[in-house]
């Protein structure tokens, strides 16, 4: 997988988290190690979400981990924590608002149901109606 792969999926991934009630400003750096290197933001400003692929001089955290970790905790299949604990993603900077990008994922999560279920009755067939 290419940087520009990753960056894309998780991008995708995470631009459908509601932020809207988010206040505050939250800016993360997350610098992707081993295959697909790279580097790129994440920033909340005004209840807005961006994902760019640039360093974020003035962030709050920035989080080392590699492509295939990222995935993982944006899918929702790895806790962000427990992430930490096992030592697969490393995190600098302010603690506090680094805990809030777990709220960010929350969101995606349920965004994401939301879309499934979506699909799920589009694909459904209708009922037909019983004739007397």
């Amino acid at each position: 997988m290419t940087y520009a792969e990753m960056f894309a999926r998780v991008k995708t991934e995470l631009m459908i988290a509601d932020v809207s009630h988010i206040e505050e400003h939250l800016a993360y750096q997350f610098n992707i190690t081993g295959e697909a290197e790279g580097i790129f933001y994440v920033e909340v400003k005004e209840g807005k979400l961006s994902v760019e692929p640039y360093e974020y001089f003035d962030r709050d955290a920035i989080f080392t981990c590699t492509a295939e970790t990222l995935e993982k905790i944006a899918s929702g299949s790895l806790d962000p924590i427990l992430a930490v604990t096992l030592g697969k993603l490393k995190v600098d900077g302010n603690i506090d608002k680094a805990l809030q990008f777990k709220e960010i994922l929350k969101t995606c999560k349920e965004a994401m149901k939301k879309q499934e279920e979506q699909k799920k009755e589009e694909k459904a067939p209708r009922s037909r109606k019983k004739r007397k």
